[in-house]
């Protein structure tokens, strides 16, 4: 899957469905993100997110990568000045709440595929779902350039895998393979390299069959209970469900189980 791009790379979005497709399309560099392409990813989420008409995001990259991380001689200058390329307002693709920038609310499947290192780890963390190729290559090597994670690596890392797993790659910056990430949790399903978009986009299309609303809400509680606690999660389980419940999406699914018949949902 190839498109041509611009020496500074692009992010590219396209519609199938209820599903936006976004790419990463710098193949000539490995994908490595620079200021445009940031931008463009940020860009690329809120349109998801604000279109009523999609109900979920694919993730993935042209190319034989997915990135090997951030462009620093581009980015550098931003980092020094403390500075974000991802115009304030938008949705933050790491999906940190970050001051100023929105939290996803919608489900994005990620596809991932040989050099995955730095922010490619990181977005992929940061999505709900994960396919690997067998060919993937992971590493987060901050450290070797004299820098720190800061896109949710330390937080995200440790939280699937444990502290010692989350040292033992954040500090050694080493490079680990798809069946280390599907035995740390970072990966949820390994494939043959070539499948990987095929098979997220299975997945998404399964998810964008469900109910809309109830989607969206059982992805925020479920990462209410992460962050936040248990507790803090089980709190919202009356309210959510009684507006769920109200829902002609409710009605419909009723109906359709009366009447032995897939559901037609409409996100209301």
């Amino acid at each position: 899957m190839t498109q041509a791009a611009p020496p500074e790379g692009t992010v590219t979005t396209e519609r199938r469905g209820a599903l936006l497709l976004v790419g990463i399309n710098r193949p000539a560099k490995y994908n490595g993100f620079t200021p445009r392409m940031m931008r463009e990813l940020g860009q690329a989420y809120s349109l998801l997110d604000d279109d009523d008409s999609l109900r979920v995001g694919v993730l993935h990259a042209f190319g034989k990568h997915f990135t090997a991380g951030l462009d620093l001689p581009s980015i550098a200058p931003l980092m020094q000045r403390g500075e974000k390329a991802i115009p304030l307002g938008c949705v933050e693709p790491t999906d940190l709440g970050t001051p100023g920038y929105r939290r996803r609310t919608k489900p994005i499947v990620a596809a991932v595929k040989g050099i995955t290192y730095t922010l490619g780890i990181e977005l992929m963390l940061a999505a709900d779902i994960v396919v690997a190729a067998d060919d993937c290559r992971f590493s987060q090597l901050e450290v070797g350039r004299g820098i720190m994670a800061t896109g949710g690596a330390t937080l995200r890392m440790a939280e699937r895998a444990g502290l010692g797993n989350a040292m033992l790659h954040l500090l050694t910056g080493d490079e680990f393979g798809a069946a280390e990430a599907l035995r740390l949790n970072f990966v949820q399903k390994v494939v043959q390299a070539g499948q990987e978009l095929d098979e997220a986009i299975r997945i998404a299309e399964a998810i964008a069959a469900q109910a809309p609303q109830a989607v969206v809400a059982t992805r925020l509680n479920a990462r209410k209970a992460v962050e936040e606690g248990p507790l803090a999660a089980m709190e919202e389980f009356i309210a959510v469900q009684r507006r769920l419940a109200n829902s002609e999406d409710a009605a419909e699914g009723v109906r359709s189980f009366v009447e032995k018949r897939p559901p037609r949902f409409s996100g209301r």
